[in-house]
């Protein structure tokens, strides 16, 4: 499949990942999610690399690249975000986090001197000009503060320059599963020390009611990493970046399918889906 095509698959899975964290959070908080999603990751990822990848290959120097982005992504960006999503709701903080394709761009423009032409770029401003009309407040909404959209949004700018340092590696490697495999693992090894020496660390909540949620969360957040490696691995940052980010797209739909009394959509949503689409549309068929 072409990396434009990978990229939606990961925007899906990250839609279906976000909405079924948003439900469990009733049930729990946002750093059980996490931490729940790593262990799922790693111990589906773990046993598939140490068997299918010889050793000399798991300790390559590039590889470094990975841990450096496992640090940042997922490990602090997911949690960053599942707090947006307890915080604003998953219909706000979906949009914000996707506003990252204009960090990717420039960060590729001066990096990788990429140029993908005058079409993507206009294709990503579409795309985030719609996440930003989903964003403005709605009547009968709960209460939230402008402040709470620096989580969704200091995810967004961190995880630009994951996907930077991402396709650095896999610019060297051409192995998108130990990418996905290293990243994930380095970012479970630093919740559990933040999570070790925090003094909110006994505040994680599994439970017999978050479980099911934050379980399918996980099976989805696996697609949608491996997806989003493969893309890039695949595909120009300044491509798959934007597409990756159509997430809000499904996430709407998702919302008021499956949320439908808990949070709102109205026309500048829907016009901000429009503008989402017409993003997509542009990319792809450039």
């Amino acid at each position: 499949m072409s990396s434009e095509l990978w990229a939606i698959i990961s925007a899906a899975a990250w839609a279906v990942d976000s909405i079924l964290v948003r439900k469990g959070t009733a049930f729990s908080n946002p750093s059980t999610a996490a931490l729940i999603s790593f262990v799922v990751n790693v111990a589906i990822l773990v046993p598939y690399l140490f068997y299918h990848y010889p050793l000399d290959k798991i300790l390559q120097p590039a590889n470094l690249f990975f841990v450096a982005s496992g640090i940042i992504q997922p490990a602090i960006v997911r949690v960053m975000f599942y707090i947006g999503i307890v915080r604003l709701g998953v219909s706000r903080a979906g949009p914000v986090r996707g506003t990252s394709p204009f960090f990717s761009v420039a960060i590729a423009f001066f990096l990788f001197h990429d140029r993908p032409g005058l079409i993507v770029y206009l294709g990503g401003i579409l795309t985030v000009a719609g996440t930003w009309l989903v964003s403005y407040k709605r009547t009968g909404e709960a209460k939230w503060r402008p402040l709470d959209l620096l989580f969704p949004l200091g995810a967004a700018i961190l995880a630009s320059v994951s996907q930077n340092i991402r396709k650095m590696g896999l610019n060297s490697t051409s192995e998108p599963i130990l990418a996905a495999t290293i990243s994930t693992a380095t970012s479970l090894l630093c919740l559990l020390v933040s999570q070790r020496f925090s003094k909110k660390g006994r505040a994680l909540g599994i439970n017999r009611q978050c479980l099911p949620y934050y379980g399918g969360a996980a099976l989805f957040a696996l697609v949608g990493q491996l997806s989003t490696f493969v893309a890039l691995n695949g595909g120009q940052i300044s491509v798959v970046a934007p597409l990756n980010s159509t997430s809000p797209l499904f996430v709407i739909a998702l919302t008021a399918l499956f949320l439908r009394g808990e949070e709102k959509v109205n026309t500048a949503v829907v016009i901000g889906v429009v503008l989402l689409v017409a993003g997509i549309a542009l990319i792809a068929g450039r």
